[in-house]
């Protein structure tokens, strides 16, 4: 049996370790790359898709029930949409679940008079295709479908993030 050359066995070592890797880890969204594609059930039994935004802004809030910035962000992405919504602007909200039911969502939904989709995003969309670790977690793709933004918590810097971002897409 001939011996490998160190540099060349290093090669073929990296090689397999990445090969086994679960091909997800290297499937997050990047800031310039087509967001991944998704269908939803909202609350009120809508299906939707990435597809179906094609040609507008999405922000996309990754939120649960209890959470505090989630709850925060909600009156600033009702005025971000009725500022922007008619130059093509949209919000979808997904709830990623953690402790909340379907029955938990609609309530909250009703209860904060949230005006834009919600649905329950299964945990591959959240974990694997999107890589969501915290909420709520921002995201803006622009009319091409590509990741403009990601953005995690809510605070006044955040707010005027989004905001100075969705103008600049809805213009283009």
């Amino acid at each position: 049996m001939k011996c490998m050359k160190p540099y060349k066995l290093l090669a073929a070592i990296c090689t397999m370790v990445s090969l086994a890797l679960p091909a997800v880890s290297l499937a997050l969204p990047v800031k310039g790359q087509v967001a991944p594609p998704f269908q939803v059930v909202t609350t009120s039994g809508q299906k939707l898709s990435l597809a179906n935004y094609r040609g507008s802004v999405l922000v996309i809030e990754f939120f649960a029930t209890w959470c505090g910035g989630c709850k925060d962000s909600l009156p600033h992405l009702a005025n971000l949409q009725k500022q922007f919504g008619g130059q093509g602007l949209h919000i979808l909200g997904l709830n990623v679940g953690q402790g909340d039911t379907l029955e938990d969502v609609r309530k909250f939904v009703v209860k904060k008079k949230i005006g834009y989709p919600v649905a329950m995003a299964n945990e591959d969309l959240v974990y694997d295709d999107y890589g969501i670790r915290m909420v709520p977690t921002l995201l803006v793709i622009n009319k091409k479908g590509v990741l403009v933004e990601k953005m995690t918590g809510f605070n006044e810097n955040i707010r005027k993030a989004l905001e100075t971002t969705v103008r600049k897409l809805v213009a283009e």
